[in-house]
């Protein structure tokens, strides 16, 4: 068998050096895969996983060998067949304990979440510690096995992780296939009591300087540049680039915090990378000037935040407050596109939790100072070499109480076209100029949203749940006047 595999990958791979060849197998047949790997690792392969019987001596196979004559009684299997393939087992895991660290290739392991036969937390966390590029989704719903389940949608599953790649690395534009509707209201499910709770306002700016409700003013065709400001936790992402999806059909690539795609190290305090993988479903990407560059020259729409990781978790009393550097990191950029920029506020964390320890006074308490370093640790760091407030990029939870929650309000400013402006591209000054224009549009958004929502008789919770009682829960709860 391994020397079967074995054949068809190198003609594989000698047919098409550059591009990764997949080899998906279950139980038995991941363990076969594991051990190809092991035989072959100059070859770029990725690994599909599910439930690999990789951990024979921990397995129940084990305990069953002397009761093969019971299993034959009620599997009808012949003694001679369930000894070989017992045997095989063996000999397939005596292998792998001496070769599985020469296993190079990009590994997902899946776990059904029901199979008694196999220890599959135990296989997993083995693998995921002894190989170098491993990860790990549970699928605890799933029957076993795992790839004769009708509801298990393998390519689905492929994309969240961003495992689907071309070439010797993932390219997040080229490589990146929209989901399905049927795959975006799978992942968006776990969110939806964001739009119940918050019920998101969006308010757009056409070109003409109309100010209509709903994302109407954004334009259509790319390349354009979402820029505004973040909420705490970065909540409002999720909501605003969801909204985008299912209102207006419109792809927006989120430029996301490195910390959602990969770990400095492993086993740390962070969220595992599956926590993150709605971010990398609905077309987030590792934010970089090389992935912004990529992102304009494909005529994408772009989500970028400035104030990054310091706008989310930011301090007492810094609610809506803005955080950007000095120096105008994407100006330059937008104009060598062309590209459309869009700047926009957003309001509402203030009316949906308390913030009671900040990071400033949470770095006062021993342990807590301890806890904070070694989360900040395990992530990449972004302008780490940049002074000032910008420059602090401490990952902490914010210590929050939920409040009645209000509502989160959108409003996307009056488009700003480079057309006619490209001076940018060559004058530092003229660059500083659109770029202090952006942020000084940004904060009026925000102060006309912090202005507005007091004329909002729905910005409660239960003057909206009320509104709908009466109306249906699918009707659309009014604002204020635009």
């Amino acid at each position: 068998l391994v020397k079967l595999v074995d054949r068809t990958v190198r003609t594989e791979h000698n047919r098409e050096a550059k591009r990764p060849i997949y080899i998906v197998g279950e139980s038995f047949g991941a363990s076969l895969a594991l051990i190809v790997a092991a035989h072959n690792p100059h070859i770029d392969l990725v690994l599909i996983l599910a439930n690999p019987a990789a951990s024979f001596s921990k397995s129940l196979f084990q305990s069953l060998m002397p009761s093969s004559h019971i299993i034959h009684k009620q599997f009808q299997l012949p003694v001679g067949t369930i000894m070989w393939k017992l045997r095989m087992i063996h000999e397939m895991q005596s292998y792998l304990d001496s070769h599985l660290h020469t296993v190079k290739a990009q590994t997902l392991v899946l776990n059904s979440g029901k199979d008694m036969l196999r220890p599959n937390k135990i296989e997993s966390e083995k693998l995921s510690s002894t190989l170098k590029h491993c990860e790990v989704r549970s699928f605890v719903h799933h029957r076993d096995p795992l790839f004769s389940d009708e509801t298990f949608d393998l390519v689905a599953t492929i994309k969240r992780v961003n495992y689907y790649r071309r070439g010797a690395s993932v390219e997040y534009f080229l490589d990146f296939f929209p989901p399905t509707p049927s795959e975006l209201k799978t992942i968006l499910r776990p969110f939806s009591w964001m739009y119940t709770a918050f019920d998101p306002v969006m308010i757009s700016t056409r070109d003409s300087g109309e100010v209509v409700r709903g994302l109407g003013g954004i334009p259509t065709e790319g390349p354009v540049l979402l820029v505004g400001n973040h909420m705490m936790i970065g909540l409002d992402a999720i909501l605003l680039v969801s909204s985008f999806w299912t209102d207006e059909n419109i792809t927006v690539r989120g430029m996301a915090h490195p910390l959602f795609f990969e770990r400095l190290k492993k086993g740390g305090k962070l969220p595992g990378l599956s926590f993150f993988d709605v971010i990398k479903v609905i077309g987030g990407v590792p934010v970089s000037a090389t992935n912004l560059y990529k992102g304009l020259s494909a005529k994408s729409h772009i989500l970028l935040y400035p104030g990054g990781i310091r706008e989310v978790f930011h301090q007492k009393g810094e609610e809506h407050k803005m955080f950007w550097p000095a120096e105008p990191e994407f100006v330059r950029m937008a104009a060598k596109f062309g590209a459309t920029i869009i700047p926009f506020g957003s309001v509402g964390e203030d009316d949906s939790v308390h913030l009671l320890l900040d990071s400033n006074e949470q770095m006062k308490i021993p342990p807590l100072k301890t806890f904070i370093e070694e989360l900040t640790d395990e992530a990449v760091r972004l302008r780490s070499d940049v002074e000032g407030e910008i420059g602090k990029q401490l990952l902490y939870y914010p210590l929050v109480v939920p409040k009645l929650p209000g509502r989160f309000y959108f409003r996307f400013g009056k488009p700003i076209s480079v057309e006619g402006r490209e001076d940018v591209l060559t004058d530092k000054e003229k660059a500083n100029e659109m770029y202090l224009e952006i942020q000084n549009e940004v904060q009026k958004c925000i102060d006309y949203l912090k202005e507005n929502r007091e004329k909002d008789p729905y910005r409660n919770l239960l003057a909206r749940l009320s509104y709908q009682c009466f109306n249906g829960f699918d009707s659309q709860v009014p604002t204020f006047d635009i």
